[in-house]
């Protein structure tokens, strides 16, 4: 599990530019902080994974990742979707099911964040073995990712787990 970021789901943390200059927001903000948000309600739903998989890539066609133009950009939005499948899956095996799916990006991160009622906390099975079926999904997700956490909800039970993956080039 990720132990560089421990920072909630949607705050990314202190600003790595420092304070700002002035204490109004500028009008417009600065190229890579434009932030898109998508929200797909799963609780109770049935096909959850599938579902999450076609909102995903639906978000990824209007923000302009699909349809792909090179390999490297068709290999990042598979990736995405992958990551996808994993954490919902992992929500649906062992927490229950998912309560909903956030996607959002901006010109150099997408984030997947997958919120349910679970008390466990993912992790990639180790040692990994790559011949036994089943167990691979975390560590999957820590393959294809540039980090990934587990924030546990303030009000009570249950937790966000997200990941975040590069914007294609």
């Amino acid at each position: 599990m990720s132990t560089t970021r421990p920072y909630p789901p949607g705050d990314r943390g202190p600003d790595p530019d420092g304070p700002a200059a002035s204490a109004a927001p500028p009008a417009t903000p600065p190229p890579g902080r434009i932030r898109q948000l998508r929200r797909l309600h799963l609780i109770g739903a049935s096909g959850a994974v599938p579902r999450a998989r076609d909102f995903t890539r639906e978000a990824l066609r209007d923000w302009g990742w699909l349809p792909a133009a090179t390999a490297d950009q068709r290999a990042a939005a598979e990736d995405v979707l992958l990551v996808v499948s994993e954490l919902v899956t992992n929500a649906c095996l062992h927490a229950d099911g998912p309560e909903e799916l956030r996607v959002s990006c901006n010109a150099k991160v997408l984030r997947l964040e997958v919120v349910d009622l679970g008390t466990g906390t993912p992790a990639p099975r180790t040692p990994h073995r790559a011949g036994r079926p089943g167990g691979h999904g975390m560590f999957i997700v820590q393959r294809l990712c540039l980090d990934w956490g587990v924030v546990r909800n303030a009000e009570g039970s249950g937790k966000t787990v997200w990941a975040e993956l590069a914007a294609p080039a």
